[in-house]
């Protein structure tokens, strides 16, 4: 691993303390402008997550009805009741996302997005140890007075995620403050990620605020208009 691979991996908790757990509860609420956008506004207001931190899958709850919860992996896609009976689902659920940004999404998009949306958040920067992925070192910027260090990772194939290669910025005590990407299914155009108000959850350190803002061609951010965003409440890491 690269220095600072090393150094941004430490700085959230560690690989040993991580490898001693194996999943992830998240309690957290959800808004911003794209799910009124895709006429699902409020689906992910107040709702749980678990998530296995060593094989992509996740599971949003209650979901739509408060018996009801997701299953989501690369390949398959779900919504079931609390006791396993499945009501609805989707295999190769990525390539059923529209075309067009304008379109509205149906919940079995939504149990996919918020899947692998969220592993991708919980397990960054603790993945990019793990075989297949790809991080490098790229030049650092100036954003808020602050010199942040970047690195460009390169997702393997087997993992569901925003794009193959999204660019994370840590500042100078190694935590991540922004995340770039381009949300493929959605349609719409990279978006810049912002993470701050840190806690520790059981030894990890997880920011507890998230914003997502458009990125302009010209590489400059909207602020004006939050995409997505994500406040946490509570993570038990077991």
């Amino acid at each position: 691993m690269s220095d600072l691979v090393t150094r941004v991996i430490e700085a959230h908790g560690g690989l040993d303390r991580y490898h001693r757990f194996t999943s992830a509860t998240v309690h957290h609420r959800v808004g911003g402008s794209l799910w009124r956008l895709k006429g699902q506004e409020g689906i992910l207001s107040h709702v749980a997550v678990r998530l296995d931190l060593h094989q992509q899958r996740a599971s949003h709850y209650p979901f739509t009805a408060p018996h009801l919860r997701t299953s989501f992996t690369a390949q398959r896609v779900a919504v079931e009741t609390v006791t396993g009976e499945v009501t609805a689902e989707r295999t190769d659920p990525r390539a059923s996302f529209p075309s067009d940004v304008r379109d509205p999404w149906d919940v079995l998009h939504v149990a996919y997005f918020a899947g692998e949306a969220m592993w991708t958040y919980l397990t960054s920067p603790f993945t990019f140890a793990s075989p297949g992925f790809e991080a490098v070192e790229i030049s650092p910027v100036t954003e808020e007075g602050e010199t942040w260090r970047r690195l460009r990772v390169t997702f393997p194939d087997y993992i569901a995620t925003h794009c193959a290669e999204q660019v994370f910025y840590f500042d100078s005590d190694g935590l991540l403050r922004r995340h770039d990407y381009t949300p493929e299914v959605i349609g719409a155009g990279p978006a810049a990620h912002y993470v701050s108000d840190y806690k520790e959850f059981d030894g990890i350190m997880v920011p507890t605020r998230r914003r997502v803002h458009r990125r302009r061609a010209d590489g400059s951010v909207d602020r004006d208009v939050e995409l997505v965003t994500i406040d946490v409440e509570s993570v038990l890491f077991i």
